[in-house]
């Protein structure tokens, strides 16, 4: 099997199922997987336990890892641009610098995930769980967080131009600095959060607390 490596035109034609399937066979254990700077490209990787694996790097543009376990995962720099990540465990993972832009997040837990410098521009985060998340200097322009749990979130930096926040919970996050430009933010929830410095000019704020 010629797993990773170059096809007889010079390009690395994308992994399947069944190549993550042996891999993961053949190392025992997730956390032992390396699949860094691999092209994944439009796989199916729903369902799998990838809890530790190590896919910085790795092109997951349009993959599907629907309700996929990947708790403490390394995808920093990863391009998962529109990849569906619905339900998906992602708690304690590393996504720093990670391109989610139009990805499909909803219901995806992301607590104490590092998400710093992700670009989630476009990027369906209704309803998530981002609790003690670090989103410093993320870019969610256009993102839908709707019923999304921020709580103590940092956000600091972050670009929120037009994102939706609606009945989101942002209690005791730090939103210092972060861009709310025409942002909604009806019925969010702000008790304790800091708002130093925010841009929140144009910023819908009904019925918030």
């Amino acid at each position: 099997m010629n797993i990773g490596r170059p096809d007889a035109g010079g390009s690395v034609p994308p992994l399947t199922r069944t190549d993550v399937d042996l891999l993961l066979a053949v190392e025992g254990r997730p956390e032992k997987l390396d699949l860094g700077g691999q092209n994944l490209k439009g796989v199916d990787l729903a369902y799998l336990d990838l809890e530790g694996a190590l896919l910085a790097r790795a092109d997951l543009s349009g993959a599907d890892l629907s309700e996929t376990d990947l708790t403490g995962a390394d995808l920093s720099g990863a391009n998962l641009s529109g990849a569906t990540l619905s339900g998906t465990i992602l708690s304690q993972a590393n996504l720093s610098q990670a391109t989610l832009s139009g990805a499909n997040l909803g219901e995806a837990d992301l607590s104490e995930a590092n998400l710093n410098e992700a670009n989630l521009c476009g990027a369906n985060l209704s309803e998530a769980t981002l609790n003690e998340a670090n989103l410093s200097r993320a870019d969610l322009s256009g993102a839908d967080l709707s019923g999304a749990d921020l709580g103590m979130v940092s956000l600091f930096g972050a670009t929120l131009r037009g994102a939706i926040l609606n009945e989101a919970n942002l209690s005791r996050a730090n939103l210092s600095r972060a861009n709310f430009f025409g942002a909604n933010l009806s019925g969010v929830n702000l008790t304790g959060a800091d708002l130093s410095e925010a841009d929140l000019s144009g910023a819908i704020l009904s019925d918030g607390s």
